[in-house]
């Protein structure tokens, strides 16, 4: 088991104890343009997304900048083993990366995300968010 086995391992038993009161589900649903239909004449839409679960926060003083990133912004943390990929059929298991303006909901709010990056082991994303 690798230092990212370790650590996923180690943060999903804190998420499901320790700090099983902070962590909150999201998803990230949307339709996009799928394969050519000749018979309608216009493309049949395809959906897609992600889901999983995370820890939503906020930015303290020294790491906002005022244009970037706003102390208002949310600072999700998340395991990149749990953000899997949804489809029409529902979650299909594969891990997936977020994406920059995806429109995520979760928390009871509906956010956009600006930025994201993962830690140095690659096992987990800090995905930034603003409330749209």
């Amino acid at each position: 088991m690798g230092i990212r086995d370790k650590a996923q391992a180690k943060v999903a038993k804190a998420f499901d104890g320790k700090l099983a009161d902070a962590v909150r589900s999201f998803s990230c649903i949307k339709e996009v343009p799928g394969s050519y239909d000749p018979v309608t004449g216009g493309y049949t839409p395809t959906v897609t997304g992600y889901q999983g679960r995370g820890v939503f926060g906020g930015y303290s003083v020294s790491e906002t900048d005022g244009t970037n990133i706003l102390i208002t912004d949310t600072k999700l943390t998340v395991l990149q083993n749990e953000l899997i990929k949804v489809d029409a059929d529902g979650p299909t298991g594969e891990p997936v990366e977020p994406n920059i303006d995806d429109i995520l909901t979760g928390n009871g709010l509906t956010y956009r995300v600006m930025d994201w990056g993962q830690d140095p082991a690659g096992a987990s994303f800090t995905i930034q968010l603003r409330a749209s």
